[in-house]
């Protein structure tokens, strides 16, 4: 028995700079071409290209196979047809994603929707990364507006507090979930904490400190890669 595929998905909240945002989804969509492997990013932006996407794959007919960075992205991929793989069995030809804020590096912040290990995976896999964003998005220093998520081991949350206290002088703050009591656990287990960032640390240095924290498992700072950034 085949599996009929649902309507349309909807995103689960309001859209912000809606019109900016269709905009740049309709330009990586146009990049797409036949019989190739894309990630999928998470967040408003990508989700509006994602639907870019699946309405060229309809109208022409293309084969793609898609690298979602999240299961929400999985299963708005099933709803609209698209084939789905992963990264154990396919490498993406290229990637897009959203991000929270870009600084004139080009460094990122991503993770807001929690979905930033998954997101790194895919756009480390890729060899080519687009970023969509608008206005809005763009800082003259990470940090300005939204703090620096870290997925780590839940038992492991006291000692990377009390770490990156003593090396920054800013304490992480568990992120608390909705809808259950407690913290965000995230796809692979983690606990999220959000890093607020006071300036004065660059990106590479703070990816160090980061990465050689023992318990934290992975990082919303994307530094030191090659990117494309479409704005709308």
């Amino acid at each position: 028995m085949k599996w009929q595929h649902l309507a349309t998905p909807q995103w689960h909240g309001s859209i912000s700079n809606q019109a900016a945002k269709e905009a740049v989804a309709a330009q990586i969509a146009a990049h797409a071409q036949d019989g190739q492997v894309v990630g999928i990013g998470s967040g408003s932006t990508s989700f509006l290209a994602l639907l870019a996407l699946a309405r060229r794959v309809q109208e022409e007919g293309l084969q793609l196979r898609c690298v979602p960075t999240s299961q929400e992205i999985a299963s708005y991929c099933t709803d609209l047809g698209l084939a789905v793989t992963s990264l154990l069995n396919a490498r993406p030809d290229w990637c897009f994603d959203g991000a929270d804020e870009v600084d004139p590096e080009q460094n990122l912040i991503k993770g807001r929707g929690g979905a930033f290990v998954r997101e790194k995976l895919v756009f480390a896999a890729s060899p080519e990364r687009f970023i969509l964003v608008d206005d809005s998005k763009f800082v003259p220093r990470l940090g300005v507006n939204h703090a620096l998520p870290l997925e780590v081991i839940p038992e492991a949350a006291n000692l990377v507090t009390a770490t990156l206290r003593a090396a920054l002088g800013v304490t992480p703050t568990v992120r608390p979930a909705g809808g259950k009591d407690g913290g965000v656990i995230t796809e692979q287990g983690g606990l999220i904490m959000d890093l607020p960032l006071a300036g004065g640390t660059s990106a590479a240095d703070l990816n160090v400190l980061l990465q050689t924290t023992p318990g934290i498992t992975g990082t919303g700072l994307f530094t030191g890669f090659d990117l494309t950034v479409l704005k709308g």
